[in-house]
């Protein structure tokens, strides 16, 4: 068995590579911005399966799991967040509805986002490193 076919291994590289298509995606919709017409696009969020491969769209995400009476039990529900569902601003005249400040919002929540995946996936392999003596 490989060390990047673990579960969390596979589970952060997939999440980068995720996040690296969608920054593309958020840089598209930037440079479309006076595009008659243009509408922004996203991508959907991965959901993972135990096994750390990415789950159908009709699967359950990864639950939590209480493994210890003493650990605390967790509602199983997400923080409540900001929704960016739509633009908070009127259509261009042109048609256009993308709004650059939603769009740079995304880009940057993207990119902290990777940053703190790639810090877990360099930490993870450290951490395996140093289980196995190097």
């Amino acid at each position: 068995m490989s060390v990047t076919d673990l579960p969390i291994v596979a589970m952060l590289r997939n999440r980068m590579q995720w996040q690296q298509t969608r920054q593309k995606v958020l840089a598209e919709n930037v440079a479309n911005a006076d595009t008659p017409g243009f509408r922004a696009r996203e991508l959907k969020a991965p959901r993972f399966q135990l096994d750390g491969s990415v789950a159908a769209a009709s699967l359950p995400g990864i639950g939590l799991e209480r493994t210890s009476g003493v650990h605390l039990a967790g509602s199983g529900q997400a923080a409540p967040s900001e929704e960016r569902t739509g633009t908070r601003f009127e259509m261009m005249p042109s048609g256009n509805a993308v709004s650059l400040e939603d769009e740079m919002l995304k880009a940057a929540d993207n990119q902290s986002d990777y940053q703190l995946a790639s810090l877990l996936y360099r930490k993870s392999l450290q951490t395996l490193r140093t289980a196995v003596g190097r």
